[in-house]
């Protein structure tokens, strides 16, 4: 909806409202600016990264679609993809779980040093990815995870598992209580009530954590270097392997193919948002 200015307004503060406008979506332009690049040539007919002059001049002929076929049909790429798939899923489905009761638990007041935990909880996102790695692969190589599916995936649901403590979290801040309260005065157990009552409440925050989580690992690159080998390589590192050994424009079909679920998740994240608000009352 368009914003009106008050009546009341000085011409000053209609020139800054208007500039400060523009001086956004330049912003926003600047940070776009690479994507937008990336687009156009991953449709290149030809091996190069530079815009030929028949892309210039709109030709067909300087449009091809090979790049996206060889995604699709060259057996690196789609190893890549299913390891990606296989690892984003389980290490959400961890991730989730675990962010959700760890949330649940640090909401109640009684529980001791919470703000310590959720200290202890986020600092996936706070620390370095490179420190976690050495420190990941050190510990994994310890007890021989260093290289396997499964340290691959308890690595990322680590990384992870914040992003579902902090949603799932704020979706909790508006949560009445007294209707556990009055489930339980109505002869309703506690597993009855969590599902019944604490989880339709609480499902677009939960969802909105598996997104984040999801997203989190399937972009991931440099834990992955660390703690994995060969047959866990994903897209990420596929594409950072290209970039070093063979350099081919099948790399910017991959980057606009993931910008657009990308595009997808973070919409669905958006929706879900709303609707947790809607929940809540509140309007925006």
């Amino acid at each position: 909806m368009k914003s009106k200015l008050p009546p009341y307004t000085t011409p000053l503060e209609r020139i800054w409202h208007y500039l400060f406008r523009i001086i956004c979506g330049l912003i926003f332009l600047f940070l776009i600016f690479p994507i937008l690049v990336i687009v156009p040539l991953s449709f290149n007919a030809v091996p190069f990264f530079t815009f030929t002059p028949e892309m210039l001049s709109f030709n067909p002929e300087g449009y091809s679609l090979r790049w996206y076929e060889d995604f699709f049909t060259n057996l690196n790429w789609r190893g890549a993809v299913n390891n990606s798939f296989i690892i984003a899923i389980f290490s959400t489905l961890i991730a989730t779980s675990l962010g959700t009761v760890a949330a649940l638990g640090l909401s109640r007041r009684e529980v001791p040093y919470r703000t310590m935990l959720m200290a202890i909880l986020i600092s996936p996102m706070i620390v370095p990815l490179i420190i976690s790695a050495c420190g990941m692969f050190f510990f994994y190589s310890r007890i021989n995870l260093q290289g396997t599916h499964l340290g691959v995936i308890l690595a990322h649901a680590a990384l992870g598992t914040p992003f579902v403590v902090i949603t799932v979290t704020a979706t909790l801040v508006g949560f009445d209580r007294s209707l556990i309260r009055a489930a339980n005065s109505l002869g309703a157990d506690g597993v009855t009530t969590f599902f019944k009552i604490v989880v339709p409440l609480i499902l677009p925050g939960v969802i909105s954590g598996a997104l984040f989580a999801f997203i989190t690992s399937f972009d991931e690159v440099v834990v992955i270097l660390f703690v994995g080998s060969f047959e866990q390589r994903t897209i990420p590192w596929q594409m950072f392997s290209g970039i070093r050994e063979h350099i081919s424009p099948t790399i910017l079909a991959v980057a606009t193919l993931l910008v657009l679920v990308s595009v997808l998740l973070l919409t669905s994240i958006e929706l879900l948002r709303r609707r947790t608000e809607r929940l809540r009352g509140v309007r925006t």
